[in-house]
């Protein structure tokens, strides 16, 4: 992976938590053009966060998913992360690297782009809620769950674009992490990606929020095991899928 590949796919990943944290952020906090908008309005904007995300970090494949990176990788069906890029440990180490570190920086220019706004926020779960997500029940093993099938269907969606996407890829990607969020969203939130769920998180962790409150890690594993867990379980049965073709 060439030190321009590598910063496009922070660049790209750092695009993807500004514009998708910040449509978060302009439902629900106070004082903002869009507040109440609603969760298909929220579903909407990840969708073109991940359509500007995938634009930029063409040249790395834009993966943008630490889930999309490891189920590649277990799938023996895919020959490479992308042309020119080698599947291999040190390869995917700056994949999660790249991917971590962008979500990070996104997420903190989210906040930058909100300073007021979050300073006038009094409730601090709607804070929190910019930068991570939390289940609507609480109930660790369903959350899990809900988490696992919705980044199947991402990353099955993904693996399976070279046969049919036609130049279409990162549009396509788009309105699948649209459809995912209007239809297994609700439970969740649905993070479906590691690095969305786990560095904004720290982010909110670090950074001098008025009235923050705590982040919650006690509900951190989840955004990070379920996508892992999906994303492996596509690129297994992608690899299945194409010994029987």
């Amino acid at each position: 992976m060439s030190g321009l590949q590598f910063f496009v796919e922070f660049l790209g990943t750092a695009l993807l938590l500004l514009l998708g944290g910040g449509v978060v952020a302009n439902n629900i906090l106070n004082h903002n053009k869009g507040f109440g908008t609603g969760f298909l309005h929220v579903n909407i904007g990840w969708g073109f966060a991940v359509l500007a995300g995938a634009l930029v970090a063409g040249k790395s494949g834009a993966h943008l998913n630490p889930a999309l990176t490891i189920g590649m990788f277990a799938d023996p069906a895919v020959a490479s992360f992308a042309p020119g890029i080698d599947k291999s440990f040190g390869n995917l180490a700056l994949y999660l690297a790249a991917q971590f570190l962008g979500a990070f920086v996104g997420a903190v220019l989210c906040w930058l782009a909100y300073k007021e706004q979050f300073d006038a926020e009094d409730n601090p779960s709607n804070k929190l809620g910019v930068f991570a997500t939390g289940p609507e029940m609480r109930s660790p093993m369903w959350n899990l769950i809900t988490e696992i099938i919705a980044t199947f269907v991402l990353v099955i969606v993904i693996l399976s674009l070279p046969q049919v996407a036609a130049g279409f890829g990162p549009l396509l990607v788009a309105l699948t992490v649209v459809g995912i969020g209007a239809s297994l969203g609700g439970p969740t939130g649905y993070a479906i990606n590691p690095a969305r769920d786990l560095a904004p998180r720290l982010a909110h962790a670090i950074l001098p929020i008025r009235g923050k409150g705590d982040s919650d890690w006690g509900y951190a594993w989840i955004p990070v095991a379920g996508p892992v867990v999906g994303g492996l379980i596509a690129g297994l049965l992608h690899a299945f899928i194409s010994t029987l073709s």
